[in-house]
């Protein structure tokens, strides 16, 4: 199974608790899952309004389940930030 690491930004970052962390998953469906796992709470409600870059490519509306993770890659959790 991959390894990627998940990198959070802002509100997602505090919310964590902490600026990066490594994962194994095969999408970012299970990614987010085991995420949530992990984080519940208040990173749990800053996800839903997050955006999500995978390897640099934003996610947009694209499924979680048909965002495929390779082997060392990164996720971006990226909340909405003011005036941008």
């Amino acid at each position: 199974m991959p390894e990627v690491t998940v990198r959070y930004w802002a509100a997602a970052k505090a919310a964590a608790g902490v600026a990066e962390e490594a994962y194994e998953a095969t999408t970012l469906a299970e990614a987010l899952d085991a995420v949530r796992e992990r984080h519940a709470g208040e990173l749990e409600r800053v996800l839903r309004r997050c955006s999500f870059l995978v390897d640099g490519d934003p996610v947009g509306t694209r499924a979680h389940e048909t965002v495929r993770l390779a082997d060392g890659g990164t996720v971006e959790v990226l909340p909405p930030f003011a005036g941008g």
